[in-house]
This record gives C-alpha cells, structure tokens and sequence, in this order.
C-alpha cells in the first residue's frame, strides 16, 4: 500500500461526522478529501470508521486480499456495539457475495454469472427500449397541477424496477411495497423500530418470491437460481439464496434509478453540454452515463472493508478489524486522477477510470445493466422531449435521505418549456 502521509497516530487524524441525511453530499465529500487521504468519519450511533479519499489509493485497497468484505471481522460487531435496529445495518449485515471473501465470494458470484451473463443482459435490450418508451409515452397523464411531471418517480424509477423485477420473477402484486423495501435498505434517517420491521418483511417478501417460482419455475433467474440450489444443496443455501436475491433486486434498481436521475439533472443544469449530447450518436450518450457516474456517482459512500491484519494507508495505521468506507462522492472528483477541471461536469473529457461501480473481485455484477438501461432511457427523454426543463429551481431540490444514495427525492419537469 502506498505510503505518503506523515500522521501516524488515530488521535491526529481529523474526524467529519457524516450526514444521515445526505444534505450535502458532494460539498461532504470535498470536505474529506481536503482533510487528507485518510480521513475518520462518525456514523449514526457515533459508530466510528475511516474513509479513503484518494482514488489511487482506495483503488488498490478494494483489489487487495488483505481487507475483508464479511461483517464478522468488524470489531464493533464482535463487541456487540451493531444492533439490529443500527439505520446502516441493511446495507452491511447481510449473507451474500458482497459480504463474502476468497472463495465464499467465488462460489455466490459464479451462480449468478451462470444466469446473469452479458448475453442475456444484451437479450433484454429490446424490452429496456418497450419498457422506456411505454413510460415516457405515459408522461403527460402524470402531470400535475402546476403542469410539472416527477421524472424520477414516473420514469427514472419504474425503468429499472421493471426490468429487474421481470428478469428476477417478482410478481407484480409485490412490486409496489418491494420498491419501498428497498428504498428503505439506503435510507440512513430511519429509527431502529422503522429499521427492523423492514428488515422482517423485506425477508417475508422475497421468501414469497422464492416460493412463487419454486412452485412455478419460468424462464426468470430465481428460478434457474432455484434449480441450480435443488440440483446441488451445497452449492446455495436458503438464506444465501434470499440474500443473493435481496442483493440483485435492491441494487438492480438503486443505481440506475439515481444514475438516470442524475444525468438529466446534470444536462439540465448544463446546457452546453446537452446541447453536445443531443448532437452527438450513441457512443456521446455514453460519455453521458460514464461522466454522470464519476462526477455525481449515484452511490456516494459504500460500507465496508475490513483489515484482516494491522495496516497502514498512506502512513495511516488502521488496526485490525476497523471498518473503512469507500467514498465514491469524493474519489469521483479527485484531481490526481480526473484533472484540475475535475469538479466540472464534461462530457467531452478524457474518460478515466471511475470506481462508481468498484474495482476487483467485487466490481458490481449489474454494471452492465445499468450502463445498457440508462444508455437507452436517458437520450430517449430528450429525443421525445425536446424541449424538457426542470420545473423548479436546482438548489429547492431535495436530496435523498441517505449516507449511500446519491440523488434528489424527485425531479420535477416540465415536459413542453
């Protein structure tokens, strides 16, 4: 691990105590990479971890053995300090391959690779593009009384709701409450009662997911998940296979959602760089969806990596079983790796490699989903409303109310300015 910092002692390194309420997640993050390389962060509860703010150097901790992704090498957890009602715990105590290592992480990530090939994802373009045009012909009907539409309710969100839950069997009498289960995994506002009755029922649901299609097996990937379990018990267990399709389903639509959000927010606010996009071919619209996910990464912070031993990050001695945060927010804009001009929102850049979607072993399964589904749902909008503005001003918008999600709770527009 790179070394370049001097302070050696945790007592010297500076504390941000960060906002459960995502106000200000972009002006937090410069606040942390101002403060240095390693920077210590409280979270609700007062829980204390450390977050890594340079992306040369978060890249090489996400790709090294040394740091565990499972929750059972957090210290806090050994000593009982994580309740089960912690607003955070959805996003970090969990059984599946993203709480896994070595060759757990292996085995989970290969049965659903099997499945949840790139063919397949490619296969789904044609109804992606059926889905999309369905929602935004739907539009106009959604406005409301001021003439305004909410473009993250009635088209960034269904989008990949849609395609995730048709691709995973949900059916659609348990999608609604389903959406708001998983809202509920990246909100870090709610009280312990709140938490652990939505924990409960998020399992109740997917059980009953699990059932449907083992009862009624389709082409869907539960069930081929399903019928790779009753084919070999070992290869999955029960409650692995929930969690994998807790896994699949949550950030199946979270990151799109908030990437599509997102870059029409940035184009909006940017008119000269929609005015590039608009005039460019398919290849533009995806500088479009790379630079929304390095400057306004929809998931600004992600839980956690463990040290499997005493390690130092540039100087910084971290012990042993400390939780460290990987700062999407704040690496995105880093100008060691994205240039003096990296707080500008460009689409014309030079693309260099961003970690909205990590890096190594658990560099996300559904990137090429997301990518495929907002390459597909953003130009759309603007081909088929051409003269779409926001209908309030960009500083009256409210952010998520999230540590994880980066985005606004709607995105008003006016279709027809």
């Amino acid at each position: 691990m790179t070394l370049r910092a001097t302070a050696s002692s945790e007592s010297e390194i500076p504390v941000v105590t960060l906002d459960p309420h995502g106000r200000d997640h972009h002006g937090e993050a410069a606040r942390l990479r101002e403060l240095g390389p390693v920077v210590r962060i409280k979270l609700p509860g007062d829980v204390m971890a450390w977050s890594v703010t340079d992306h040369a150097l978060l890249n090489d901790m996400i790709a090294d053995p040394r740091f565990s992704k499972d929750w059972r090498n957090w210290n806090a957890v050994l000593r009982g300090e994580i309740s089960d009602g912690w607003p955070l715990i959805g996003m970090v105590k969990v059984t599946n391959m993203v709480t896994s290592d070595g060759q757990e992480h292996r085995r989970l990530r290969k049965l659903v690779t099997q499945t949840f090939t790139p063919r397949r994802v490619q296969e789904l373009r044609p109804r992606i593009e059926q889905i999309v045009d369905e929602l935004l012909e739907a539009l106009p009907s959604h406005t409301d009384a001021d003439g305004s539409v909410d473009l993250r309710r009635h088209f960034a969100h269904p989008v990949p709701m849609r395609v995730i839950c048709e691709l995973f069997g949900v059916p659609e009498h348990e999608r609604p409450r389903l959406k708001e289960l998983m809202d509920n995994i990246f909100r870090s506002d709610l009280g312990p009662e709140e938490v652990t009755a939505s924990q409960i029922e998020q399992y109740e649901l997917l059980a009953r997911v699990v059932d449907n299609c083992r009862r009624n097996p389709g082409a869907d990937l539960t069930s081929a998940l399903i019928a790779a379990r009753d084919e070999d018990p070992d290869s999955l267990s029960e409650e692995e296979l929930v969690g994998t399709l807790l896994l699949m389903l949550s950030a199946g639509q979270e990151t799109t959602l908030s990437l599509i959000t997102n870059a029409v927010r940035a184009l909006l606010t940017h008119p000269d760089q929609r005015t590039v996009a608009e005039q460019g071919d398919e290849a533009v619209w995806a500088d479009v969806v790379e630079e929304t996910l390095r400057w306004d990464a929809p998931i600004g912070n992600f839980p956690f990596r463990y040290p499997l031993e005493d390690v130092e990050i540039a100087g910084v001695r971290i012990p042993k079983g400390e939780a460290i945060m990987a700062p999407y927010s704040a690496v995105g804009r880093d100008k060691a790796q994205h240039g003096d001009a990296a707080d500008e929102f460009d689409i014309t850049r030079d693309q260099r490699k961003h970690l909205a979607f990590s890096h190594g072993p658990h560099f996300c399964l559904g990137a090429p989903l997301a990518r495929l589904e907002a390459a597909l749902a953003i130009p759309a909008v603007f081909k088929r409303y051409p003269r779409l503005s926001l209908a309030i001003d960009p500083s009256d918008l409210i952010p998520v109310p999230s540590l994880f999600s980066n985005s606004s709770t709607t995105l008003p527009v006016r279709l027809d300015a």
